[in-house]
């Protein structure tokens, strides 16, 4: 009849410090929200400026994200998203303005903003990924 027997490791570090798995975790995850952080304060820096009216801005859906998550226009403004994701994707506004249809990899949908406000939106499929349009004249 076979025992499985567990075996204490041995009294004291057996690694250095720095080669530990948990510190190891640890410090990659600091260094990755840290890259994150700054690259959220860079976008939200550029979404300061309203694109001028009768102007399109594009919004590309990849990586399961919007890009630029936040934008700023004047009215008049039309926005398009494009799916460059392999998954579906879809643009909803979280006050029923605008919806669109399940957009393929490389389809587009296209919204004129014509009333001033901010307009929340997300992927119904994936309602994790959101973005927000703000309509300041």
């Amino acid at each position: 009849m076979a025992h499985w027997i567990y075996k204490q490791p041995a009294a004291g570090p057996t690694q250095p410090f720095h080669k530990r798995p948990l510190v190891r975790y640890a410090r990659r995850t600091l260094a990755g929200i840290s890259i994150v952080g700054a690259l959220l304060t860079v976008a939200s820096c550029y979404a300061a400026e309203p694109v001028a009216a009768n102007q399109e801005l594009l919004v590309s859906i990849e990586n399961m994200v919007f890009n630029p998550a936040e934008v700023a226009v004047a009215p008049g403004t039309t926005v398009t998203w494009l799916n460059k994701d392999v998954m579906p994707h879809t643009v909803v506004d979280t006050n029923k303005s605008f919806r669109s249809k399940i957009l393929a990899k490389e389809d587009k949908f296209s919204f004129t903003f014509t009333t001033a406000g901010d307009y929340s939106y997300l992927c119904s499929v994936h309602p994790n990924m959101k973005g927000k349009v703000i309509v300041k004249p």
